[in-house]
């Protein structure tokens, strides 16, 4: 076994091709693509294979193993004389699920779904590199032994590559003497790759010896963590399809980073109530802002340009009956070009983009970290609908740095995933300090990518600011002309004191149920 590397950042480089010859479960082109997609796509299934491949020869090769026995629809192995003898510990742990009544539980779930399957095998896989690293599996020598073996073949196959070599060079026309010395050494090197052969049969044998010993238990413990993992593939899968649901973009995600969704979901108590809460604010502050508009009263008031469908003049629509100018409307509706008509009446409040400050203080800490997150979410959701930009700012203490996210960065407005997760899972504790995150939304609504922005402050209010700063911050909103709205976290213990001193309205929350949270959302 080979050294322990230091843990390192997951390369951005695409993952080494597996070996040959180390894989059990036959596959084809199709198979082989969709793991290599997931392993370029995941970076938690490369940090796998490799923290992995230090205590297990041929781990990435379990790995893809894993896979095509969960996402196949034919399972067929290999022979053993077909297959490196270093693999074959592989095998013993591919039999104990394959041959498990959960395996059919299992392939239920995962069968021709690549996201699915890869997470799986992730976890899998994980649960496998614990029982190595305590050596619950096998011993440290016995994992040395396969290491042995692997570079004994690595000996073998050079040893044979240099035989085929020399073979080619004695066909060649030589001299006498010169054809004497070739013959000389590759008689040697015969010789040496005839002892190689030897060496590694031996060693062969005994391992197989030990693995017919050792598959009974290896089995069982592999069985257990697999049964583990159906329960966590069954909930991380539906908390997954929650988050989608919930923070919905509009197209379709690649593969791997379904896994990674689902890898970060997996056993996560914390975003489980945090997706259910969400869920319930986003349908009544969408349900509440439907209402508004309903209730507006409307007349025509001029032609302006924009993306309002509904709102678009006659001649535009017209134009997607044409195959050219289909193409010249797409891009026009993509940045809001196209004529359309102005209604008087329509709730222009908080059209620009939002910058939200969210409190991660150790005050924060439980249900009010659920609570100010999901209504940070729901306003992302908001946002990401009405095609406005939202950034992010996560405090705490003075002394920590801030989380600053961009969270829908892109042309079409969509929310980024893996930032909302960065989001959700990310609580600094310590101090607060309100002035560091305010000042840094001050700076963000000076750009003009920014321009015309508001700042939803969200917080349980327990802090302090000076009154020379209130007052430069008070001169700076006016003259920026932005509004800033702060909802306090009532949850326990909180603080209306300070937010009076910059804010132009404080909501707060009641109680810990989604009703009660629709009234938030009305100036948004």
């Amino acid at each position: 076994m080979p050294p322990r590397r230091k843990k390192s950042a997951p390369s951005k480089r695409a993952p080494q091709p597996l070996p040959r010859n180390s894989c059990w479960v036959e596959s084809d082109a199709y198979d082989r693509r969709a793991y290599a997609n997931l392993r370029a796509e995941s970076s938690s299934l490369r940090v796998l294979e490799e923290n992995g491949g230090t205590f297990l020869p041929h781990f990435s090769s379990l790995l893809q193993d894993i896979f095509c026995l969960l996402f196949k629809y034919n399972i067929i192995f290999h022979e053993d004389r077909d297959l490196l003898a270093s693999a074959l510990f592989n095998r013993v742990l591919l039999n104990a699920l394959h041959q498990s009544g959960l395996y059919r539980i299992l392939r239920d779930l995962t069968l021709l779904d690549e996201a699915k399957s890869g997470l799986c095998a992730l976890l899998l896989g994980e649960a496998l590199l614990t029982l190595l690293k305590s050596e619950k599996l096998l011993t440290r020598r016995e994992m040395l032994d396969l290491w042995d073996i692997s570079k004994q073949e690595e000996i073998r196959e050079q040893k044979r590559e240099d035989q085929t070599e020399a073979e080619r060079l004695s066909q060649e026309p030589l001299a006498a003497k010169g054809k004497k010395s070739l013959d000389e050494a590759r008689k040697m090197i015969e010789g040496e790759f005839d002892g190689a052969e030897a060496l590694l049969r031996q060693k062969v044998g005994r391992l197989k010896e030990d693995l017919q010993r050792l598959e009974p238990q290896a089995a069982g413990r592999f069985q257990a963590q697999a049964i583990k993992v159906a329960q966590q593939l069954e909930d991380a899968a539906e908390q997954a399809e929650s988050w989608s649901l919930t923070l919905g973009t509009g197209y379709r995600s690649p593969p791997g980073q379904k896994l990674e969704l689902g890898k970060r979901l997996a056993g996560n108590e914390k975003l489980k109530k945090l997706a259910r809460m969400v869920g319930r604010m986003k349908f009544h502050a969408l349900a509440l802002r439907k209402k508004v508009f309903e209730r507006s009263s409307e007349e025509i008031l001029e032609v302006e340009r924009g993306d309002s469908v509904s709102r678009l003049l006659p001649h535009e629509l017209l134009t997607l009956s044409h195959s050219i100018l289909r193409k010249d409307f797409y891009r026009r509706f993509l940045d809001q070009e196209l004529l359309q008509y102005s209604l008087r009446g329509i709730e222009e409040k908080g059209k620009g983009p939002m910058v939200v400050c969210l409190d991660g203080s150790s005050s924060m800490a439980g249900d009010k970290e659920i609570w100010s997150k999901a209504v940070t979410l729901t306003l992302l959701e908001i946002a990401r609908r009405q095609r406005r930009l939202f950034r992010s700012i996560c405090f705490s203490s003075a002394e920590t740095p801030l989380q600053v996210l961009d969270m829908n960065p892109r042309e079409r407005y969509e929310a980024e995933m893996g930032k909302v997760m960065d989001l959700a899972e990310y609580f600094p504790g310590g101090g607060t300090d309100f002035q560091k995150p305010l000042d840094a939304a001050l700076d963000c609504l000076k750009k003009s990518r920014y321009k015309k922005g508001d700042i939803v402050f969200i917080t349980d209010g327990e802090c302090q600011v000076t009154p020379e700063w209130a007052e430069r911050f008070r001169d700076e909103k006016e003259k920026l002309g932005f509004s800033l709205f702060s909802i306090l976290i009532d949850v326990g213990p909180s603080s209306l004191g300070t937010l009076k001193e910059f804010s132009d309205r404080i909501t707060t929350i009641k109680q810990l149920t989604g009703d009660e949270a629709k009234e938030l959302f009305v100036e948004f």
